[in-house]
């Protein structure tokens, strides 16, 4: 089974987010943990934290084409022609961080349309963490059917765990019905309150993942934040939530990815 991070970060500088390792994290680290680990690629999305993550991500991604691609961003208020994004080395789409009142605004209104109908042209996938503003996010699927959109961490709030991380269930499976949106399942234990493996949060999981179907719910880790191994990441999806079907584990453990992003080539 190919198995593939759908959410993986890379850095050589600047000073993390608290829940992150606060060491640097580099392409060669995260080769030796997956082969540990047995994960075959990883998508990166450069750090806010890091001047240089941008450098960095494609940097791994050109030394190793198979085992990483890149979600890429940069700033909004630069408005930039899209037709050139894809053609860097393993970038596949774009990420952005949405978590402030005007990204409301940005969600719903004008002001990016050009980065909105621009992406659903040239099928540039864009990953949004915006847990809180997931009503937007749907007006804006719903506005562009043909832009591929993926909602981060399965909709969590930043530092949430047990029931109070799923408090937007409700309307993440409401976003599931517009077809052009997936979901991350991503960061999962982090979101426990119980060890290993974290049954707890096995209902929550079961539910998002009968809304959204195998081929738009991705498994991944945010692995410099979980509270355990990139190991235990994998086995808690492969052989801990056993209403996931063989069928069903292919996808969600990488194939959905690599189709829902069109990444060619990954080593399986």
């Amino acid at each position: 089974m190919r198995i593939v991070d759908a959410h993986i970060h890379l850095w050589a500088g600047g000073k993390p987010r608290g829940a992150h390792r606060q060491q640097p994290y580099s392409k060669d680290q995260a080769l030796a943990d997956m082969d540990a680990a047995g994960v075959d690629a990883a998508v990166i999305q450069p750090p806010a934290w890091d001047p240089h993550a941008h450098e960095v991500a494609v940097d791994a991604a050109r030394s190793h084409p198979q085992r990483f691609a890149i979600l890429g961003n940069f700033p909004l208020d630069e408005r930039r022609h899209l037709n050139s994004w894809k053609e860097q080395p393993g970038m596949l789409g774009l990420r952005y961080i949405f978590n402030e009142p005007r990204h409301a605004a940005w969600l719903e209104g004008d002001e990016l349309e050009w980065l909105w109908s621009g992406a659903q042209r040239l099928a540039i996938p864009i990953a949004l963490a915006a847990a809180a503003y997931l009503p937007q996010v749907k007006t804006l699927a719903q506005r562009y059917p043909d832009l591929r959109l993926l909602i981060d961490h399965l909709a969590v709030p930043l530092g949430a765990t047990g029931d109070a991380a799923f408090i937007h269930s409700g309307e993440l499976k409401a976003l599931a019905r517009c077809p052009n949106v997936a979901v991350k399942a991503t960061g999962v234990p982090a979101y426990a309150t119980d060890p290993y493996p974290y049954r707890s949060i096995h209902s929550h999981l079961r539910r998002i993942f009968d809304a959204f179907g195998p081929e738009r719910f991705f498994w991944g880790t945010d692995i410099t934040k979980m509270p355990c191994s990139w190991r235990q990441c994998v086995t808690l999806f492969t052989e801990e939530l056993d209403w996931l079907s063989a069928a069903d584990k292919a996808l969600v453990m990488g194939n959905a990815l690599c189709e829902w992003l069109q990444w060619k080539g990954v080593e399986t």
